[in-house]
């Protein structure tokens, strides 16, 4: 089939986002009522920052700002991992980071699967924090074969998303009716199960040795958890929660709130107790905890220089409070991680020229204006004076180990915390996945100097 009849990885990828939010919608309407709120904040701190809208347009975000979503799915097996990658690659998705998350007393280790271009990323940024058990740091070794037996007896993909996998990887694409036949063949492995895969004496078994292991071992899917829209304000979305009938985790993760957000925080309503019916037994029924919805603000992609600055003054934070942050101390850990921050700067232009953040830089209509004159500044600098060059940070488009850990353990509950010590094993989770993971920093470097190269071809100038 000639190429041109393929439908784009971005067109199936925005496709498939826009299905599992119907899904998730339909199977938790919570998340309808936090999509409405989205929305509302969005709205309102545009009309009221309207600088806050520019910049959005500046950089083309505005567009993609009410479908921007990301998920976050476990699995239990290598093969789950390796052919997960492979679904996701026909959505023009690559895996993007590696995150350990034993040191924080969850037993797996993740990346994000993703677009890494920002032309792609227009078209749909969704993305998806995927998971890998790490049985081997379940000490139990009873449980611990168990639940490899158990895993081993699941097929998680439908027959026909394996073929039309293995057809585009064999033709190069897929056609439109092929491509939406792909997209709702590949929501059923994210869909929520009710009936588990084990009785409810082996479920007792896996939750209290931790509840992660319960939420990935014993059903039939890696049933998606949550699915997250961007918000232009979270902390009005934490104070917004409650009038709408959605109780909100007690704290905000990441970095405190600021007039230029950094990086990402997040924050997440309690998860749900979802009916479950276990095996033998006559079907006997229990309950599940593991669904919740979650909420997130994307700031500014940061450098080597600056990621190293965040993680001083969160960890400066975190050993002043004592603990980590929870419920208790959840006003004084805010107030401490506010006055702690004051140490990074928050103005685009210290951030720039302390070379805290990356940036996209645009041609100026006076630039442009300007192309053919004489004398007129030809560096990056002297553009930029010369308003010949805006810029604006690059957003941040992956994730934080701390606070993926923060929003895990506080909808599983306080007990399932556990100790691991730090766990971390890159070369055994690409061995699973079958790829190699993609530094972020690099993709962020790769956009800045993207948008360089076209300011400069854009000003008749030979580079920037």
């Amino acid at each position: 089939m000639p190429a041109h009849d393929f439908v784009s990885p971005d067109s199936i990828r925005a496709q498939f986002s826009a299905a599992m939010s119907l899904m998730y919608k339909q199977e938790v309407p919570l998340y309808g009522k936090l999509l409405a709120l989205v929305s509302e904040i969005n709205q309102q701190v545009m009309a009221e920052q309207p600088e806050v809208a520019q910049a959005l347009r500046w950089t083309g975000e505005l567009e993609r700002l009410g479908h921007e979503r990301h998920g976050a799915i476990r699995v239990g097996t290598a093969e789950e991992l390796a052919t997960i990658a492979r679904l996701f690659a026909v959505m023009g998705m690559q895996p993007v980071g590696y995150y350990d998350l034993s040191s924080a007393g969850v037993p797996v280790h993740s990346t994000a699967f993703r677009a890494v271009h920002e032309q792609s990323l227009h078209v749909s940024p969704f993305r998806v924090f995927t998971s890998l058990l790490r049985l081997e740091l379940i000490d139990n070794l009873q449980l611990r074969e168990m639940a490899k037996d158990i895993l081993a007896k699941r097929q998680i993909f439908t027959p026909r998303v394996l073929h039309l996998i293995e057809q585009r990887e064999r033709d190069g694409g897929l056609n439109t009716a092929d491509a939406q036949t792909f997209v709702q063949e590949a929501l059923h492995t994210f869909r929520w199960h009710r009936d588990a895969t084990v009785t409810a004496e082996q479920y007792q078994q896996l939750h209290d040795q931790h509840r992660l292991l319960a939420d990935v071992v014993a059903f039939k899917g890696p049933h998606i958890n949550h699915l997250t829209p961007r918000t232009l304000d979270i902390d009005a979305i934490q104070l917004g929660m409650p009038a709408k009938g959605i109780t909100p985790k007690a704290v905000v993760e990441g970095p405190p709130p600021r007039r230029h957000p950094i990086l990402l925080r997040q924050t997440s309503f309690k998860a749900l107790q979802e009916k479950v019916v276990f095996c033998g037994q006559h079907g006997s029924e229990g309950s599940h905890t593991a669904r919740f919805g979650e909420i997130e603000q994307r700031g500014a992609a940061l450098t080597p220089k600056g990621r190293q600055l965040y993680d001083k003054l969160l960890d400066r934070t975190r050993v002043a409070l004592g603990g980590a942050p929870a419920e208790a101390n959840a006003a004084q850990y805010m107030a401490m991680l506010t006055d702690t921050f004051a140490a990074f700067p928050d103005d685009l232009v210290q951030m720039r020229e302390q070379g805290l953040a990356y940036f996209r830089y645009f041609a100026t209509e006076k630039g442009l204006a300007a192309r053919g004159e004489q004398g007129r500044p030809t560096t990056l600098q002297g553009l930029i004076d010369a308003d010949h060059v805006h810029f604006e940070a690059l957003v941040y488009e992956d994730f934080l180990p701390v606070s993926a850990a923060g929003i895990f353990q506080s909808n599983l509950g306080d007990d399932a915390r556990a100790e691991y010590g730090s766990n971390a094993n890159r070369a055994a989770f690409e061995a699973a996945l079958g790829l190699q993971v993609q530094d972020e920093l690099a993709l962020y470097a790769q956009s800045e100097r993207r948008s360089l190269q076209a300011c400069a071809q854009a000003l008749n100038l030979i580079s920037l």
